[in-house]
């Protein structure tokens, strides 16, 4: 039985963990939500590759064998850092997972992309995708609001639809794929595919293949004689998270300490 430490800077990265639940059920996650610096938009590169470093390491204190840098902020700017830094554990990231599947999924090389603006600044999932296809065009969407909103329990309302709609707004017609490029989207995909009618994908579950496929390849197939189970350890507001989580996850959360690094 492995262990497995996740982090997000706030509830998104359990699309994540629900996904790993799925193909690893016999592993044990470690989550950490650093919902206290949600979600990272207004910190420089620096400060949060500072962050990253700490919650990795209180990761690594716990024991994990692998580490999901499950944001794709923090990916962008700290997963090499992170890589060089903790070289003896797999360390995955979400960006270069999603691009796989976004790649994957299109029929006509047009991929939209929902992303936080921090993202889009640092134009993280053009540059992956471009790096696997030329042949690939990017129309990306700063979302500033939907993270906030779904941190804070998204509302299904008229209100909230037409923000969605006026982010799509901003997506070409012949973008026969959108990909959610923020662990927090995934939450609210049924909204967004009321009305995107085309391939509506994340980086989720590519990710937690990654993250079998690396174990196997550091420590061979995991016993399946125990059942794992999951902690969660939160640096800010411990009631909205487990709600929110736990309303996604389809079953209460337990195990939920508070904890800042």
């Amino acid at each position: 039985m492995a262990k497995i430490g996740v982090f997000d800077s706030g509830v998104g990265g359990i699309t994540v963990v629900k996904e790993i639940n799925k193909i690893l059920p016999e592993d044990t996650i470690i989550y950490y939500g650093d919902n206290k610096n949600f979600h990272y938009e207004n910190l420089s590169v620096d400060q949060i590759r500072e962050h990253c470093m700490k919650i990795v390491e209180f990761l690594v204190l716990n024991g994990v064998d692998a580490v999901v840098v499950a944001c794709s902020v923090a990916t962008a700017a700290a997963l090499e850092t992170l890589k060089s830094r903790f070289a003896h554990i797999p360390i995955v990231g979400v960006i270069d997972t999603g691009a796989k599947i976004g790649l994957e999924t299109t029929s006509n090389n047009n991929v939209g992309i929902f992303a936080t603006p921090a993202t889009v600044a640092m134009d993280a999932y053009p540059k992956a995708l471009r790096g696997i296809s030329r042949k690939i065009s990017v129309f990306q969407k700063g979302c500033p609001k939907l993270c906030y909103m779904i941190e804070d329990g998204w509302e299904d309302t008229l209100e909230n639809d037409e923000i969605v709609k006026e982010y799509l707004s901003y997506i070409p017609e012949k973008a026969d794929t959108l990909l959610l490029g923020c662990t927090h989207y995934p939450l609210i995909k049924h909204v967004i595919a009321r009305y995107f009618k085309g391939n509506i994908v994340d980086s989720a579950k590519e990710t937690a293949e990654a993250v079998k496929k690396e174990l196997f390849l550091k420590t061979g197939k995991s016993k399946m004689s125990k059942t794992g189970h999951q902690e969660y350890y939160i640096s800010g507001d411990i009631k909205k998270f487990t709600e929110v989580a736990g309303d996604f996850l389809g079953e209460n959360i337990s195990k939920v300490y508070n904890i800042e690094l």
